[in-house]
C-alpha cells in the first residue's frame, strides 16, 4: 500500500489549500456572522472546476473521482465548513443522484450547470416526523396521467442549498404508492427551483455552519413532468442510501478538515500567546493537546482516504465509510473542544476561526446519518443485523 499521494491529487490539494487561504479566510469571519451565503466564493469554486470534480468530461466535469473530492473537501473545511458543506451537498447529493440514477435525457438538463457550479442542487429527503427513519416518509406524489404530470403534497425540513439565488432543482422522496406487501412506495421526483406550490421558507437561524443555505420546504399541488421521475419508481429511498453511504465518505473529509484547522489554529496561537513569560507552547498541558489533537486527525485522514480507495476501486466499502464518518465527526468535536480551551477567553470570541469550528463541529456527529445511525451500520456489518432484529 502505497499512502502518498500521486502528483496530480497532490497538486489539487495544494491548490484548493491555496484558494481556501487566500480567497475564503480572509472574508467567512464576515459572511458567517451576517449569516450571509459566499456567492462570491461559490462562483470561484466553479471557476476552479471543484463542482464537476467527479462527473464525467462530456458534461462539464473534470473526470475526477471521490477521492480527489475528498482532498478538496478537507482543505476546505480547515478553514471553514459552511463553504465545504455548500461543495458536498450540491455534488453529492444534489448532482451524484442525477449522474447514477437519471436518463440520459436528465443529465444532459441538468449537469453541465451543476457541473460548472452555476446551479446548485440539493437533496430532499427528511421530514419533520422523519429524519433518521427515512422510511417514514409522509410526503405524497401522486400521477395524473391525464395530464402526464407528478403532484406532490408534504414538507421536507433541513434542507441545504434549498433556497439560494442560484438553486436549480431539488430532488424529493415521495410516497407514490404501496408495494405488493403494503409497504410504502418511495420514489425521488426532480423538481426544478420556483415551481408553483413550492414554497421554501426563510434560513433557519442555525448554530454553525451560518454561510450556508438550510430552510424548511412545503409542497402544495406541486406538478412536475412524469419523466422528472428519477430512477425506478419505487426504488427512490433505496437510490439515496446508496447516495448516502458515499456522502459519508464527503463528510468524513470535512470533518478531518475541521479537526485539522482545529490543530492550526492552535498551533499559531500556543507560539504567539505567553504566560508566566513564556510562550504557552512551553506548556506541558497544552503540549500534549496538541499531539492528542493532531492524532486524531492523522488517523481520521487515514480512515475516509481508506473507505475512498475502496469506493474508488470498486470494492465494498460501506462499513469503511460509517467507520470514518463516525470517528472523523467525534474527533471534530473533540479537536474543536480542546482547540477553544487552548485559546483560553479567545476561544470563546467570533473573531477567532476556533470559535467558528467548535460551532460548527457538532453538526457533523448527526448529518448525512447520526452517530448511532453509523453503529447500527457498523454492527450489522459485523454480521449482527439478526440481533438489532431481534431488539
Amino acid at each position: 500500500m502505497n499512502h502518498r499521494l500521486s502528483d496530480e491529487h497532490e497538486q489539487l490539494r495544494s491548490t484548493v489549500a491555496r484558494f481556501a487561504r487566500d480567497v475564503i479566510a480572509p472574508v467567512i469571519g464576515d459572511l458567517y456572522e451576517r449569516n450571509e451565503f459566499p456567492y462570491e466564493i461559490v462562483r470561484e469554486m466553479g471557476k476552479l472546476g471543484l463542482f464537476g470534480l467527479p462527473f464525467p468530461e462530456e458534461y462539464g466535469g473534470m473526470g475526477g473521482d471521490y477521492f480527489a473530492f475528498g482532498l478538496v473537501l478537507e482543505e476546505l473545511a480547515r478553514v471553514d465548513s459552511s463553504v465545504a458543506v455548500t461543495l458536498e451537498s450540491s455534488v453529492s447529493l444534489g448532482a451524484m443522484p442525477i449522474h447514477v440514477f437519471g436518463t440520459p435525457e436528465q443529465k444532459a438538463e441538468w449537469l453541465p450547470g451543476l457541473c460548472r457550479g452555476e446551479i446548485l442542487g440539493a437533496f430532499g429527503l427528511t421530514e419533520p416526523d422523519g429524519g433518521s427513519d427515512a422510511g417514514a416518509t409522509r410526503t405524497t406524489a401522486r400521477l395524473d396521467e391525464s395530464r402526464n404530470e407528478w403532484v406532490i403534497n408534504g414538507s421536507k425540513c433541513f434542507i441545504t442549498n434549498s433556497g439560494t439565488a442560484i438553486t436549480g432543482l431539488i430532488t424529493v422522496t415521495a410516497v407514490t404508492g404501496t408495494s405488493a406487501t403494503g409497504a410504502k412506495e418511495i420514489s425521488a421526483i426532480i423538481v426544478p427551483a420556483g415551481t408553483s406550490g413550492l414554497t421554501v421558507t426563510a434560513p433557519y437561524s442555525k448554530v454553525g455552519w451560518k454561510a450556508s443555505d438550510t430552510r424548511e420546504l412545503s409542497f402544495a399541488d406541486v406538478r412536475v413532468p412524469a419523466r422528472n421521475l428519477l430512477g425506478e419508481r419505487g426504488r427512490g429511498y433505496a437510490q439515496f442510501l446508496r447516495i448516502l453511504d458515499v456522502g459519508r465518505i464527503t463528510i468524513a473529509a470535512s470533518a478531518t478538515g475541521l479537526a485539522q484547522g482545529c490543530v492550526d489554529e492552535s498551533l499559531k496561537y500556543a507560539r504567539e500567546q505567553e504566560a508566566f513569560g513564556l510562550p504557552i507552547s512551553a506548556d506541558q498541558a497544552i503540549l500534549f493537546k496538541l499531539a492528542d489533537m493532531e492524532m486524531r486527525a492523522h488517523t481520521a485522514r487515514l480512515s475516509w482516504r481508506h473507505a475512498a480507495s475502496k469506493l474508488v476501486v470498486g470494492e465494498p466499502f460501506k462499513k469503511d465509510a460509517a467507520l470514518a464518518k463516525l470517528y472523523s465527526s467525534k474527533i471534530a468535536v473533540d479537536n474543536a473542544r480542546d482547540a477553544a480551551q487552548i485559546h483560553g477567553a479567545h476561544g470563546f470570541m467570533n473573531e477567532h476561526p476556533v470559535a467558528r469550528f467548535w460551532r460548527d463541529a457538532k453538526i457533523l456527529e448527526i448529518a448525512e446519518g447520526t452517530s448511532e445511525i453509523q453503529r447500527m451500520l457498523i454492527a450489522r456489518q459485523l454480521g449482527l443485523a439478526e440481533l438489532e432484529e431481534a431488539h
